[in-house]
């Protein structure tokens, strides 16, 4: 029987929602150079594909996160799949900007979020975390409980690991990089020579060149 991960993994590579190019790396917007590229936006153009994630972000936190009061998605993302989950759960939806707006209200937080509400946070992926966690922290300073975050898809590093511990936010993904290099294998998406560079990455994306 095919795993959520693998399941997901497959989906995202078959619309390239995930690319994999280790002999012609991509620039982050942080300056890191990387062998991966993923690009969740792609999910809301079809149809079958944004349904599968919907309907599987929503399983996952009736299961782990049962007293639920409310959905959070992170900008921008993260929007599109917040308010999806939001709408097949029955919940109320705010968003979390990365900044607050520069004028009107100013706000970090869009939409109405009850002080006390117990919060899920939705992301479409992890990095290092730091900006998911920000979005916590705004939950949080605005009154509000964060039981625990979802997302589409991590890249597992280490560091991301430790600031969640540190943040005690639960995180529950679809997918990781393990998954989707084992798929990316099987489909022949990528050749076993470009493991090792794959994996290599991941240990120091940092410094990686």
């Amino acid at each position: 029987m095919d795993t959520l991960e693998k399941l997901t993994a497959e989906k995202l590579l078959s619309i390239r929602a995930i690319k994999l190019q280790p002999s012609n790396p991509f620039t982050w917007a942080s300056g890191w150079k990387s062998p991966i590229y993923c690009d969740n936006r792609k999910l809301i153009s079809y149809p079958r594909i944004r349904t599968f994630i919907k309907t599987e972000l929503s399983r996952l936190i009736l299961e782990n996160f049962q007293e639920v009061d409310a959905i959070a998605g992170v900008a921008t993302g993260a929007i599109a799949p917040g308010a999806l989950v939001a709408d097949a759960l029955g919940l109320p939806f705010v968003y979390i900007r990365s900044t607050p707006k520069d004028h009107g209200l100013e706000n970090l937080i869009e939409g109405e979020l009850k002080p006390g509400s117990k919060v899920v946070v939705v992301e479409d992926l992890v990095s290092t975390g730091k900006s998911s966690l920000k979005a916590v922290e705004a939950v949080r300073r605005d009154g509000s409980e964060v039981i625990g975050m979802v997302a589409n898809f991590t890249y597992d590093f280490p560091v991301a690991t430790e600031n969640f511990k540190q943040a005690d936010v639960k995180l529950i993904t679809l997918t990781n990089y393990d998954a989707i290099l084992a798929e990316a294998l099987r489909t022949e998406y990528i050749a076993e020579s470009d493991l090792e560079t794959l994996q290599e990455w991941r240990k120091a994306p940092a410094d990686w060149k």
